[in-house]
């Protein structure tokens, strides 16, 4: 058999696969695109669960009409230009994959436009190589990214879409998510014409967009987390262990404001918990982790949905520690912060996870509607005298691909 160089159109549709899993995964790309472009306001339209149309509007910064046609070509980007900025990069797409992998697979229609323009432009294309026009189009300052007929002309891929209903609900859940990460920004989701969430900007500590979107029992049942150590800072909520769920349906992480499904983090935070909740049931959190950008690789996941730490052991006993503070000190007062100093390990010249000092000495003194006891056991990994934050298998402490559900 001999080897053949794929056509353009093809390595493309390839490409996709990678991107473009179901409508959610279009609208998380084009909205991630919308707030590297400083947008104040985003809104979201979809038809049929977006399997018709999804249609994102924003009031950012624009392109200009000359570098439109560059956008919707593979691998052209204005994120990063060298080697050094892709090792610290501060900005949620980089790989200047999207458009063209959303395009190739879909109908796809970009209008943009300036300050410094006195009209839009539009532009079209299928993902391939072939020479684009931008067009002269009415718009507002800002970027409206029209997908219509997705996987229409591959009908492999359409046909393990879910129906209508169940890509809806993917596309709110990752809505929401992002909606959790940029309280700041105005968004406004609409499905078949109907205005389904509307979520302004919030001035505040981002209370007012978690009660938006996690409802008021998850506030009236949570402690606020504010803790900082090692050039590590941890922020959000996480729910008392009355607020348990029977799903992990209320679970919402984030790394330098870019929303991750991350292995290590969900593993510290059930370690945080393992005392006062039942293996059955599932925590509730919104928790927001920076640090520099330098020690986490963002490029780890096609989609852009995991993160790699470079001291991941550091990390997972920091997220460990500040939770197990919270729920010690804090379930008494929910909804205050709690600030404690938390205790970092020596710094090491590997990664490997080291615990340190037990917790629980104050965790069983404190007075609380829960009882907070250490295990009768040490857990695995842990010594006689030190914290029950056990250490991250290996294979699991790296990132691994993983799927949404249908």
């Amino acid at each position: 058999m001999s080897i053949n160089v794929l056509p353009p159109e093809l390595v493309s549709q390839i490409a996709a696969g990678e991107v473009v899993e179901r409508p959610a995964s279009v609208i998380k790309e084009l909205v991630e695109n919308s707030l590297d472009a400083g947008a104040a306001a985003i809104t979201v339209e979809l038809e049929e669960g977006g399997l018709r149309l999804i249609r994102v509007r924003d009031d950012g910064r624009g392109l200009p009409g000359g570098e439109l046609p560059l956008a919707l070509r593979r691998h052209a980007t204005s994120k990063i230009s060298s080697l050094a900025q892709l090792e610290r990069v501060a900005t949620l797409g980089f790989r200047g994959e999207a458009l063209p992998s959303i395009a190739s697979v879909s109908d796809l229609t970009m209008t943009s436009r300036t300050a410094d323009d006195t009209h839009g432009w539009a532009v079209s294309g299928r993902g391939d190589d072939a020479p684009l026009e931008a067009r002269p189009a009415a718009h507002p300052r800002g970027t409206t990214v029209e997908v219509r007929e997705l996987f229409a002309r591959i009908p492999a891929r359409r046909k393990f879409l879910r129906t209508p209903a169940t890509e809806f609900r993917h596309a709110q859940l990752g809505f929401r998510r992002m909606a959790l990460s940029r309280p700041d920004v105005a968004f406004q989701l609409l499905h078949n014409g109907r205005r389904v969430l509307n979520l302004p900007a919030a001035s505040d500590d981002g209370t007012r967009r978690v009660e938006g979107v996690c409802g008021e029992d998850f506030l009236a049942h949570g402690a606020r987390v504010e803790a900082r150590a090692a050039g590590l800072a941890l922020d959000g909520w996480v729910a008392t262990p009355g607020f348990s769920r029977s799903q992990a349906d209320m679970q919402y992480a984030f790394v330098n404001g870019r929303m991750v499904r991350d292995k290590l983090i969900n593993h510290a935070v059930r370690q945080a918990y393992q005392d006062v909740l039942h293996n059955q049931r599932f925590p509730a959190f919104v928790l927001h982790l920076s640090l520099d950008t330098a020690q986490v690789d963002v490029n780890a996941h096609p989609a852009k949905a995991e993160v790699r730490f470079r001291q991941s052991g550091l990390v997972h006993d920091f997220i460990c520690r500040s939770l197990h503070e919270v729920l010690a000190h804090g379930t008494d007062s929910p909804g205050h912060a709690v600030q404690l100093p938390v205790r970092p390990p020596p710094p090491a010249e590997t990664n490997e996870y080291r615990p340190g000092t037990r917790l629980f000495d104050a965790v069983a003194q404190g007075s609380s509607a829960y009882s907070f006891q250490a295990p009768a056991e040490p857990a695995p990994g842990v010594r006689d005298g030190e914290q029950s934050c056990p250490r991250l298998p290996a294979h699991q402490a790296r990132a691994e691909p993983t799927r949404q559900q249908a």
